[in-house]
């Protein structure tokens, strides 16, 4: 969950214990929030960033606690595309103004994401190949940084899935028109990050599965995709959906989701994660156990309770070890 709470990129005091609790909580992996792989790329000025050297150091300190408490630390590479350069959300979400630090955004097609916001700039093949390398330099400094699960954030209207989404994706060239060309970026930035993340530690994407308006992006899509992924070294889909269109219409409820992770698994042969409104530990149990998803992501359940794990464990009769300096209180 994105927390906003950056300056220039760099991490702080606030991450630290962000998520240094959700790892004493038991948490099996801790992700950071989408993390921006270049200014340009960020929601707001105060996103976490990877693309320079000195954003290293205190992640690397972060990443160093998450493992102490064995947890695994995991991180989000992002471009929010024509989705960044505005406020945060408690400061009412809106597009920064020029005297406000605001950047011209960028995407597949000068199209915004809705009406009366700024025209992207639609990105040429300069612009493309420059992205890649952000990536790739991304990449490098999560290594040195010591995360050991690697996430292609390509869903919630952001950079790639306004790439692969038939909404915001109007090209002509070899990176529009057809699916096969649409998802070509995301295919080739997945063969970079592969190359230069460690064989030995896994790989996600995630992807919104559903544009959730007619003529979108659908589930069949992601199941093609899914394939393709899989072909480029991808060990797993993280299968969220929406946000490219502020006309999706989204049945949301408890475990909404979970079906686009159960398909993709069943039929594309790729591990999956499920996330989206799962709120207690019986539903993430019953996910597993009826083999609907490998992974049970959750976010604002543990913004509410950090110790979630932990009070899951006993619920379902499992001994998780507590940290010691808890222990007089398991």
């Amino acid at each position: 969950m994105c927390q906003y709470s950056s300056s220039d990129g760099l991490a702080n005091d606030w991450h630290m214990v962000h998520l240094g609790s959700r790892a004493t909580g038991g948490a099996a992996a801790v992700f950071c929030e989408a993390t921006a792989v270049s200014p340009k790329g960020r929601i707001t000025l105060h996103d976490l960033g990877l693309w320079n050297d000195s954003q290293i150091t205190l992640l690397k300190k972060i990443t160093a606690f998450i493992s102490t408490q064995g947890a695994v630390p995991g991180i989000q590479l992002a471009h929010a595309g024509r989705k960044a350069s505005h406020h945060r959300p408690w400061e009412g979400g809106r597009p920064l103004a020029p005297n406000e630090g605001s950047w011209t955004t960028m995407a597949p097609s000068a199209l915004p994401y809705r009406d009366g916001d700024p025209v992207p700039v639609e990105m040429d093949l300069r612009a493309i190949a420059q992205l890649k390398e952000d990536f790739r330099q991304a990449v490098r400094r999560s290594v040195e940084a010591g995360f050991r699960i690697m996430e292609i954030h390509a869903a919630h209207g952001y950079l790639l899935h306004e790439f692969y989404s038939p909404l915001s994706n109007h090209r002509k060239d070899q990176y529009g028109g057809s699916l096969e060309n649409r998802i070509r970026l995301l295919l080739e930035i997945t063969d970079l990050v592969r190359a230069d993340w460690p064989e030995e530690l896994p790989l996600f994407v995630r992807i919104s599965a559903s544009d959730w308006v007619e003529g979108g992006w659908s589930i069949e899509d992601s199941v093609q995709l899914a394939v393709q992924l899989r072909d480029h070294g991808v060990d797993l889909i993280d299968c969220s959906s929406g946000g490219n269109s502020p006309g999706q219409k989204i049945p949301t409820g408890p475990l909404y989701q979970v079906p686009f992770a159960g398909q993709i698994k069943k039929q594309a042969g790729i591990k999956t994660g499920a996330v989206g409104l799962i709120t207690t530990a019986h539903e993430a149990a019953t996910i597993i156990a009826e083999e609907k998803a490998d992974l049970v992501f959750m976010a604002r359940q543990l913004l509410r309770d950090p110790y979630f794990p932990l009070h899951a464990a006993k619920e379902l009769g499992v001994d998780l070890p507590w940290p010691p300096q808890y222990q007089r209180a398991k």
